[in-house]
């Protein structure tokens, strides 16, 4: 494989973060997994700083973002997401527990790429993360660039 498949999961919930890394690695989805368990921590990744400065080049090929969490939530990362010239391009998949209507709107209205209610049964969940993963990080064409960064001058 040429490019590397990265995909940042931003989770809270450490019983769901699990699920889904032992999902995505089971079916070999992506070679690289970033778990961060906050608003404010995925966009330090996104934007290389703070902890994440010395990070490799290239974006991921897909945010998986739950709405509910500390420090700066869900919707606030896809915000801020969706208004950066070079972050707004990356596909976002909102994973939540909400079905509120309003959750729902307000991310098609920033721009989420797809919407998600996590299934409460394990075996639901996991086929879920499943196709969210081989969609996102196989399928999908992603924009030039974005993962292949660390192959580019950077201009």
């Amino acid at each position: 494989m040429d490019s590397l498949k990265r995909i940042l999961m931003v989770e809270d919930s450490p019983r769901d973060a699990e699920l889904a890394l032992d999902a995505l690695a089971a079916h070999h989805l992506a070679n690289e997994v970033v778990h961060v368990r906050d608003g404010a921590d995925a966009l330090d990744y996104l934007h290389r700083r703070g902890q994440f400065a010395g990070r490799s080049n290239g974006q991921p090929a897909v945010v998986l973002l739950d709405l509910k969490m500390p420090k700066v939530d869900g919707l606030d990362v896809l915000r801020q997401m969706k208004t950066d010239p070079q972050l707004k391009v990356i596909p976002v998949v909102v994973m939540t527990s909400s079905r509120e209507e309003g959750d729902v709107l307000r991310s098609y209205e920033l721009g989420v790429n797809a919407y998600v209610v996590k299934p409460m049964k394990f075996g639901e969940f996991v086929d879920a993360v499943k196709q969210v993963g081989a969609f996102w990080a196989i399928i999908n064409e992603p924009p030039p660039g974005s993962l292949r960064g660390r192959d580019r001058a950077r201009s």
